[in-house]
């Protein structure tokens, strides 16, 4: 399968964000799947080394917008690129380009594109596929916010969402 991987850009190499990513690259590898980043720095990077080093194939969506903002190309682990020219164009090519997508902790980005992803489903734009959050920071923040606003959430949109404690059980829980 096509695995998307969102995540955040931050972590480097050595830290426990950094090598929990590439952990699952190189699960994801192992399995003959082929993985698709952001192809940039931080767990975009530790995913697609992991999965490279693995012998997996791994595509880089990248974009004008963010290189021309961050004065950065694709990372040295990227076998294929795909770029796009706006960062709107990118997030739907990683959207659109998955049979299923993994979020590991990450910013801003990380949840605009969970929430893009959850919501195109939710609508039925694209069909639906495994989305699954890793961490406990992605499962408490989903609990406080469907507590929060659970009137506006039916049960059957919730369960478009999977939570993983660790990048081991995403992987063994991926169908």
């Amino acid at each position: 399968m096509n695995i998307t991987i969102f995540g955040g850009s931050e972590p480097k190499e050595g830290s426990s964000a950094y090598e929990e990513a590439r952990e699952l690259g190189k699960l994801l590898a192992e399995r003959d799947h082929v993985v698709l980043t952001g192809g940039y720095m931080g767990t975009m990077e530790a995913v697609s080394r992991g999965a490279h080093d693995a012998g997996g194939h791994v595509i880089g969506v990248t974009c004008e917008d963010i290189e021309k903002w961050r004065k950065r190309s694709a990372n040295q682990w990227v076998k294929e690129e795909r770029k796009k020219k706006s960062l709107i164009e990118r997030i739907q090519a990683l959207i659109e380009g998955c049979d299923a997508a993994m979020a590991l902790p990450g910013g801003t980005g990380t949840l605009t594109e969970i929430s893009l992803m959850w919501n195109l489903m939710t609508v039925e734009s694209i069909s639906p596929r495994p989305l699954t959050l890793i961490g406990r920071g992605w499962q408490s923040t989903f609990d406080r916010f469907f507590n929060e606003f659970d009137t506006y959430m039916p049960v059957h949109q919730r369960e478009l969402l999977y939570f993983a404690e660790d990048v081991k059980t995403a992987v063994e829980n991926l169908k």
